[in-house]
């Protein structure tokens, strides 16, 4: 689904990815981890098309999103839903008018069709009734539900999850990870995921990349990454910060 080759950028002089290779299957849930300004985001916003490298390529089904422009851009980005960290919701808006944004921005769908699919989303999250609340009123688990029903509401065929489970307490981060793999059981979505959130996230991840130093350390199942001998690997599992390698304590 997604073909990422030689991907290097840079802002001023701190080179943040350095040649970086990755490949994401249709369907899977590629999850990325790595310590604290090691470039997850950065290398989001190119998958999404927000930054263009320095050099290297982004593909997507074949075609070069680093290359496009204005409305051949839009297209691709048609395909995608974001989950953003924090959620990013709109507090003017209630919980509905959230989830309905992305319909009402980019699709010409009437009003009840529009909250069909809003009431839809809102139930497949849990949170059915909910629609008329604001953000305020509710819980940081509840927001990050809206969140996730509002990246939904499109029916993407590809998912970006940005820190899901930034700011919730174990219970909560267990809670929205079987949330995630329940609706990816039911859409079949491709998810690239960003994430901290070590051992819990070794659960959800179909495969799991480790991004050290701009470039992808280590790529596999969960079990294999878990195994890997690569000492780096090792000592950000562990949260070993004694022995990490000079230069790289967070």
């Amino acid at each position: 689904m997604i073909q990422v080759q030689g991907l290097h950028k840079r802002f001023g002089s701190q080179e943040v990815l350095r040649g970086l290779n990755l490949d994401i299957a249709t369907g899977e849930i590629m999850v990325v981890i790595g310590r604290s300004g090691g470039g997850k985001s950065v290398l989001l916003k190119h998958l999404i098309g927000l930054l263009r490298p320095d050099a290297g390529t982004v593909a997507v089904d074949g075609t070069e999103i680093t290359r496009l422009r204005g409305g051949e851009l839009d297209r691709v980005r048609q395909r995608y839903g974001v989950v953003f960290q924090g959620g990013a919701l709109f507090d003017s808006m209630s919980v509905a008018d959230n989830v309905a944004f992305p319909l009402r921005e980019k699709t010409r769908l009437g009003h009840a069709e529009i909250r069909g699919r809003v009431e839809e989303k809102l139930e497949q999250v849990g949170l059915t009734g909910m629609g008329h609340k604001n953000p305020a009123e509710i819980s940081g688990g509840m927001r990050k539900r809206v969140a996730i029903a509002r990246a939904l509401v499109t029916e993407p065929e590809i998912v970006f999850f940005d820190e899901p489970t930034t700011g919730l307490d174990p219970i909560l981060v267990n809670t929205i990870h079987h949330l995630i793999m329940e609706l990816h059981r039911k859409f079949r979505f491709t998810a690239v995921m960003v994430s901290h959130e070590i051992p819990e996230i070794f659960e959800i991840a179909d495969r799991v990349a480790v991004l050290h130093d701009g470039t992808i350390v280590e790529v596999g199942a969960p079990e294999a990454v878990r195994a890997s001998a690569n000492p780096i690997v090792q000592q950000f599992i562990r949260g070993d910060i004694e022995t990490m390698p000079s230069g790289q304590r967070p």
